[in-house]
Protein backbone atom coordinates (compact mmCIF):
# COMPACT_ATOMS: atom_id res chain seq x y z
CA UNK A 1 0.00 0.00 0.00
CA UNK A 2 3.12 2.14 0.63
CA UNK A 3 3.77 2.76 -2.69
CA UNK A 4 0.40 3.34 -4.26
CA UNK A 5 0.31 6.37 -1.70
CA UNK A 6 3.90 7.33 -3.48
CA UNK A 7 2.46 7.41 -7.17
CA UNK A 8 -0.10 10.14 -5.92
CA UNK A 9 2.57 12.29 -4.94
CA UNK A 10 4.55 12.59 -8.25
CA UNK A 11 2.14 13.81 -10.68
CA UNK A 12 2.09 12.99 -14.61
CA UNK A 13 2.95 14.78 -17.60
CA UNK A 14 -1.18 15.32 -18.25
CA UNK A 15 -1.33 17.93 -14.83
CA UNK A 16 1.39 20.44 -16.27
CA UNK A 17 -1.07 23.36 -18.15
CA UNK A 18 -1.03 22.74 -22.14
CA UNK A 19 1.39 26.16 -23.47
CA UNK A 20 -0.34 28.11 -26.15
CA UNK A 21 0.56 26.95 -29.79
CA UNK A 22 1.17 23.70 -28.37
CA UNK A 23 -1.30 21.20 -30.45
CA UNK A 24 -0.57 17.41 -29.61
CA UNK A 25 -2.76 15.71 -31.66
CA UNK A 26 -3.51 14.42 -35.12
CA UNK A 27 -1.38 13.70 -37.28
CA UNK A 28 1.51 16.56 -36.56
CA UNK A 29 1.21 18.00 -39.91
CA UNK A 30 2.55 21.76 -41.23
CA UNK A 31 0.12 24.33 -40.72
CA UNK A 32 -0.56 26.52 -44.34
CA UNK A 33 -0.68 26.24 -47.81
CA UNK A 34 1.90 23.56 -49.50
CA UNK A 35 2.59 23.97 -53.09
CA UNK A 36 4.13 21.16 -55.65
CA UNK A 37 7.39 21.65 -56.44
CA UNK A 38 7.64 21.51 -60.67
CA UNK A 39 10.27 19.33 -62.09
CA UNK A 40 12.68 21.85 -63.49
CA UNK A 41 13.93 19.63 -66.49
CA UNK A 42 10.25 19.33 -67.54
CA UNK A 43 9.36 22.76 -67.07
CA UNK A 44 12.51 24.59 -68.73
CA UNK A 45 12.89 21.61 -71.42
CA UNK A 46 16.89 21.74 -69.58
CA UNK A 47 19.00 18.72 -70.57
CA UNK A 48 20.99 16.66 -67.75
CA UNK A 49 24.15 16.45 -68.97
CA UNK A 50 26.84 14.53 -66.49
CA UNK A 51 29.77 16.80 -68.38
CA UNK A 52 27.65 20.14 -66.51
CA UNK A 53 28.95 20.36 -62.71
CA UNK A 54 27.26 23.02 -62.04
CA UNK A 55 24.03 22.31 -62.49
CA UNK A 56 24.46 18.44 -61.14
CA UNK A 57 25.75 20.34 -57.53
CA UNK A 58 22.46 21.63 -57.05
CA UNK A 59 21.34 18.22 -56.80
CA UNK A 60 23.65 17.02 -54.25
CA UNK A 61 24.05 17.99 -50.61
CA UNK A 62 27.63 19.46 -49.57
CA UNK A 63 28.36 15.95 -48.34
CA UNK A 64 27.64 15.04 -51.96
CA UNK A 65 24.77 12.79 -51.65
CA UNK A 66 21.81 12.59 -54.35
CA UNK A 67 18.96 14.52 -52.68
CA UNK A 68 15.95 13.13 -53.06
CA UNK A 69 12.52 13.82 -55.58
CA UNK A 70 10.60 15.05 -52.16
CA UNK A 71 13.07 18.11 -52.17
CA UNK A 72 14.35 18.83 -55.36
CA UNK A 73 10.68 18.36 -56.95
CA UNK A 74 12.13 16.07 -59.71
CA UNK A 75 9.71 13.80 -62.11
CA UNK A 76 10.54 9.97 -61.22
CA UNK A 77 12.28 10.22 -64.88
CA UNK A 78 14.25 13.09 -64.55
CA UNK A 79 15.27 12.05 -60.67
CA UNK A 80 16.50 8.87 -62.31
CA UNK A 81 18.45 10.23 -65.46
CA UNK A 82 19.73 12.63 -62.49
CA UNK A 83 21.21 9.85 -60.47
CA UNK A 84 22.77 8.25 -63.79
CA UNK A 85 24.40 11.46 -64.58
CA UNK A 86 25.48 12.28 -61.45
CA UNK A 87 27.24 8.78 -60.96
CA UNK A 88 28.90 9.20 -64.10
CA UNK A 89 30.02 12.91 -63.37
CA UNK A 90 31.42 11.63 -59.86
CA UNK A 91 33.74 8.63 -62.01
CA UNK A 92 34.97 11.26 -64.39
CA UNK A 93 35.89 13.48 -61.94
CA UNK A 94 33.74 16.35 -63.21
CA UNK A 95 32.24 16.42 -59.45
CA UNK A 96 34.05 14.70 -56.55
CA UNK A 97 32.38 12.01 -54.19
CA UNK A 98 32.67 13.80 -50.83
CA UNK A 99 33.55 16.92 -49.95
CA UNK A 100 35.83 17.79 -46.56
Amino acid sequence: MSDMQGRDDRGSRNDEPRREGDDRGGRGGRKGFFRKKVCKFCAQKLKIDYKDPETLKRFITERGKILPRRITGSCAKHQRTLAVAIKRARALAYIPYVTK
